[in-house]
């Protein structure tokens, strides 16, 4: 299996008028990835995850197993609101071949730290892949305790990863570097916006949105040639697109814009409901900094 590192992308997945799975675009936004040099791909909240049915989970990861067809890891999503729920998507997800499942704690019970470590446990023991960690609490749920984190750490050593997005970022990347032994391996999820400085704290990868992916590989590539002018060039434009996708459903309505204005996805559509509506404005100025994005990286 290929290394879980560098630029994974969480995927969008495209949907027919019916709501259905739209293959043809998402084999078309598979491929177009890998072509601008992602590592790997990912299914996470912005996949809308959290909106498909128990089937279409399993549908999709299989899809992306067979759709990456070998060219880099594939990443489920994971976690439900009981142990069971999560054995269950956690085992479906395996069974389809996928390379390694992230998993949100309960975002409905405010858990204790014995049971997180009891719920993480359970998933880790009845699996054989890569956990990765999510701590969702920036969009979902409450945040899981940095002693917690490095506990489940501990107790099964490196195949747990993590994706740490409670606030602040950068402070707590560090603490969980800390609490390690600074041997975790951390994923930056905030889809870009902290990346530089995750980076310099240690991080593996980033799990940034699928819109812009030649611009993550590039500044990607930036960091890691220390080129502090490409760097810069690059993530002041990409802050200020990401900075307009102020919740979940932000990110999802201007990702499937860009998306189809570059010609991946045939429509925008999201299943609803829905908290958040492009406007003109919202619309026009995302196309903008898309455009400064574009040169930036030329």
């Amino acid at each position: 299996m290929k290394p879980i590192a560098g630029v994974l992308p969480v995927v969008q997945v495209p949907f027919l008028e019916d709501f259905s799975i739209d293959r043809d675009s998402l084999q078309r936004e598979i491929d177009w990835l890998y072509e601008c040099g992602v590592q790997g791909v990912v299914v996470g909240m912005v996949s809308e995850a959290q909106r498909l049915t128990d089937v279409e989970r399993t549908q999709l990861n299989t899809l992306l197993v067979e759709m990456s067809a070998g060219r880099g890891p594939v990443v489920a999503s994971g976690g439900a609101e009981s142990i069971c729920q999560a054995i269950a998507h956690a085992n479906a997800a395996e069974a389809v071949g996928v390379s390694a499942i992230m998993v949100i704690p309960p975002a409905l019970t405010k858990c204790n730290p014995d049971e997180l470590l009891r719920y993480y446990s359970e998933i880790v023991t009845k699996t054989t892949v890569p956990i990765i960690v999510q701590d969702a609490s920036g969009y979902l749920g409450n945040p899981i305790p940095i002693d917690t984190q490095a506990r489940i750490f501990h107790e099964f050593g490196e195949r747990i990863l993590f994706k740490p997005e409670a606030p602040p970022i950068g402070p707590n990347l560090t603490a969980l570097h800390v609490a390690t032994n600074g041997k975790a391996r951390i994923f930056e999820g905030t889809g870009g916006m902290a990346l530089v400085d995750s980076y310099r704290r240690g991080i593996v990868g980033t799990m940034p949105g699928s819109d812009v992916p030649w611009a993550l590989v590039k500044l990607w590539k930036a960091l890691e040639a220390d080129d502090e002018k490409r760097i810069a060039a690059i993530h002041s434009p990409l802050c200020a697109l990401i900075a307009l996708m102020v919740n979940l459903d932000a990110f999802l309505a201007i990702e499937k814009l860009l998306l189809v204005d570059q010609g991946i996805f045939a429509n925008t559509r999201v299943r609803g409901p829905v908290a958040y509506h492009l406007d003109e404005y919202t619309t026009k100025e995302a196309r903008r900094l898309f455009t400064v994005l574009r040169e930036a990286c030329q």
